[in-house]
């Protein structure tokens, strides 16, 4: 009998107002959720923040939309007036027209509410992570008398910066405290940087991408938002065919401006040949963008392989799981490197102080919390693999990269949280049976997993046209992503076990 329970569908993991997480249970509630559909949805209080607006920023942006005369548009708080002149912007791109809003420090866009401009904008800030932080929301709920009083939770007492620049920045040989940049969440984390070199070598004629690998659905959404022609955007499908990248940058290579690399890959876990790739890229001038997030910076060293390293901070950093945060950091040894820092600091949004001290008061746990989990993942890997009811299980030691992931690893059982794996039976037997927490995100303390293709790329798997794109790039739509918390080695693999029976 597994430890674990059925959690309700929508009930906030953990259970708090800003957690960044929700139960699916079923794969039933899955379809729903990407389907919009309303028995579904109308039970989500919750979800991941860049992808479900916070009833804290909805109950906020009805309240200055009524009193303000802006009914029958849609109302977007964002978390500053930057962001907010780059979401009119990308509005113009299509034609929109929309009004900039501040309301007592709170930065607003308004434009007419149809879907087709609901879409569009709301993308842009997923992409960007523009929205506002539900902790802002919250305070000004509070302030307007519409909350008695903010979640009550524990807040680092002294200066939070600080206190996070401390445990992050000895991870990076050669930085001081100045070069680590905090950003809203990861994707803001990566935007930033980016946007900042993207700059940079166009100035110089160079205006290709390459995607190495299959990358997060925001990266990808990103790099193709940004393509200033169909071919400034390339796709290196395999991370592992270093002759193929060869070839690319022998045909293209004065023209390509960078690659952008998870190391190791989400949901694959697969970490290409970070050295040779490096090598091969500096060679031709070309920026190296690597986002550790699926490890942490904690457990991986990519500085020395990169222009600037991106990872999230919700994930691991902030273990409980109720904040986003992220983080760039430049490699000091590249040329013109403080410029470049100055550069990607401009366009990073800033961490919402109450964020920050939340952070700050979780982040000195990160070590051991990593600990815990990276003593469990082998043990759970090992038990899937032998598994006959498994049919495949990607995990950072999978012997295809455990090469290339043993240069970045900081320790030889520095293996992150992750875990992905298909099973033999439907994948809805399987899910629905399993007692362990459901839902997206991964680093937490709790034990999470979620059919990751089908809330990542919905679009992709439910026509025929879309599952032969991740075929080509060997993901299977039913592989399910199995983020490894702090429960005991034990109770996660009898769960597994009993829905596996």
């Amino acid at each position: 009998m597994s430890a674990f329970v059925h959690l309700p569908l929508g009930q906030p993991i953990p259970n708090s107002p800003h957690a960044v997480s929700c139960s699916l249970p079923t794969m039933r509630a899955v379809h729903g959720y990407e389907q919009k559909d309303p028995a579904i949805t109308s039970r989500m209080t919750s979800g991941y923040p860049r992808f479900v607006v916070h009833p804290f920023l909805q109950t906020l942006a009805d309240l200055y939309r009524e009193r303000t005369g802006l009914a029958g548009q849609k109302l977007w708080l964002v978390s500053s007036a930057r962001m907010a002149a780059e979401l009119q912007t990308e509005l113009q791109h299509v034609g929109a027209a929309s009004t900039l809003h501040d309301f007592g420090g709170l930065a607003a866009v308004a434009h007419a509410d149809t879907p087709e401009l609901y879409r569009h904008a709301k993308t842009f800030l997923q992409n960007t992570g523009g929205f506002l932080s539900s902790r802002a929301a919250e305070d000004r709920l509070v302030q307007l008398g519409l909350l008695a009083a903010a979640h009550p939770e524990k807040y680092f007492p002294g200066n939070a910066l600080t206190e996070v620049r401390r445990h992050l920045q000895p991870l990076f040989v050669g930085t001081t405290v100045e070069d680590i940049l905090p950003a809203t969440c990861g994707m803001n984390a990566l935007y930033a940087a980016f946007r900042a070199l993207a700059e940079r070598q166009a100035a110089r004629g160079k205006t290709i991408w390459v995607q190495v690998g299959w990358l997060y659905l925001d990266t990808i959404a990103l790099m193709k938002r940004f393509a200033r022609q169909p071919d400034d955007y390339a796709h290196l499908p395999d991370v592992f065919d270093l002759p193929a990248l060869a070839r690319l940058f022998a045909n293209h290579g004065a023209r390509i401006a960078g690659l952008i690399i998870e190391a190791p890959t989400n949901p694959l876990i697969q970490t290409p040949d970070l050295t040779a790739i490096a090598r091969l890229a500096r060679g031709y001038e070309a920026a190296v963008v690597v986002d550790t997030s699926v490890s942490s910076s904690f457990s991986v060293d990519a500085v020395p392989h990169a222009d600037a390293v991106v990872c999230s901070l919700t994930k691991y950093t902030a273990s409980e799981g109720d904040l986003t945060a992220g983080l760039v950091v430049v490699n000091p040894t590249i040329a013109n490197a403080p410029a470049l820092r100055r550069d990607i600091a401009t366009h990073l949004e800033p961490v919402y102080p109450r964020d920050l001290a939340r952070l700050a008061q979780q982040i000195g746990a990160t070590r051991h919390v990593l600990r815990h989990i990276e003593t469990t993942v082998p043990l759970v890997a090992a038990w899937l693999e032998a598994h006959p009811g498994v049919k495949d299980v990607f995990w950072a030691h999978s012997p295809k990269s455990r090469a290339n992931y043993d240069q970045i690893a900081r320790a030889p059982n520095a293996v992150g949280g992750m875990i992905s794996f298909t099973v033999r039976k439907p994948i809805a037997e399987f899910y629905d049976r399993l007692r362990l927490p459901k839902g997206p995100s991964f680093g937490m303390t709790t034990t999470l997993i979620c059919p990751f293709i089908y809330l990542a790329h919905y679009d992709l798997v439910t026509n025929e046209a879309g599952r032969s794109e991740l075929a080509a790039s060997g993901l299977d739509p039913d592989l399910l992503r199995l983020s490894i918390g702090t429960e005991p080695a034990q109770d996660i693999i009898d769960a597994l076990a009993e829905a596996l029976a």
